[in-house]
């Protein structure tokens, strides 16, 4: 067994397979089943903290949970993937996901746990319900930029923060879409904050109000280190629980 495979079957995060399918070519086999009403998003992406946004624009219901070598432990979050079947009712034809959730029981080395209208849009005309009637499906899939026509990155401060603490959801990165490090940038201060990834795409910092005033700037990394900065995007009188959205995007 290779060590790809292997890490693969041991849903390891080895360095050489940190993103799991950027490095490989071309579709590679996978297994999918949905969640949730037919024609739904399955979950509210709470295992990412996308509570509530998953079934609107931009994602509008076009979301996946996976297991371990797709979640990465909340790392995955925000990837975007093709997928493809090609059984009887399946058209052949790919459709992109993002990964909005985790799916700890699934089997397999790569499993989505599509929703039912990610699941139905694989599917020829008219055989969406017997494509989900299936079950476990055996599909194809491949890593792709995400991209969101429109959408600029958004922070979904959490109910949690107060003026010591901030605690941030990041959703929508076009390209890359997830995040191996996310700073906090007080105002007129070069010195960044390190945040601390909380879970899925949720990422916090200690704060002192005193010498690390609002407004904060907000620099992200993504997985295959790309930088950008929300200048200035939480605000003088942020208050927990609202969403700023930046006007910036990969």
């Amino acid at each position: 067994m290779s060590n790809i495979s292997l890490c693969l079957f041991q849903y390891c995060t080895c360095a050489h397979v940190k993103s799991l399918n950027a490095s490989l070519a071309g579709f590679q086999p996978a297994v999918s089943t949905f969640y949730g009403p037919p024609d739904g998003a399955g979950s509210d992406g709470g295992a990412c903290g996308y509570t509530n946004a998953v079934s609107q624009p931009p994602l509008n219901s076009f979301v996946s949970a996976g297991n371990g070598p797709l979640f990465r432990n909340g790392l995955g979050c925000g990837a975007c993937y093709q997928v493809k079947c090609d059984l009887g009712p399946c058209s052949g034809k790919p459709v992109t996901v993002t990964i909005t959730d985790e799916c700890p029981s699934c089997s397999g080395a790569v499993h989505f746990d599509l929703s039912g209208t990610a699941m139905g849009a694989m599917a020829k005309p008219g055989q969406a319900d017997a494509l989900r009637n299936l079950g476990n499906v055996a599909i194809s899939y491949q890593r792709v930029p995400c991209q969101y026509k429109n959408t600029n990155i958004a922070f979904k401060v959490d109910a949690g923060s107060n003026p010591n603490f901030l605690s941030v959801n990041v959703e929508f990165q076009n390209g890359d879409g997830d995040l191996n490090l996310v700073e906090f940038l007080a105002a007129g201060s070069t010195q960044a904050i390190k945040a601390n990834h909380v879970f899925g795409a949720t990422w916090s910092s200690n704060i002192n109000p005193s010498t690390q005033k609002a407004p904060y700037s907000i620099r992200l990394t993504t997985e295959f280190n790309k930088k950008l900065t929300a200048t200035n995007v939480i605000p003088v009188g942020w208050q927990p629980g609202q969403t700023y959205r930046s006007n910036v995007n990969f």
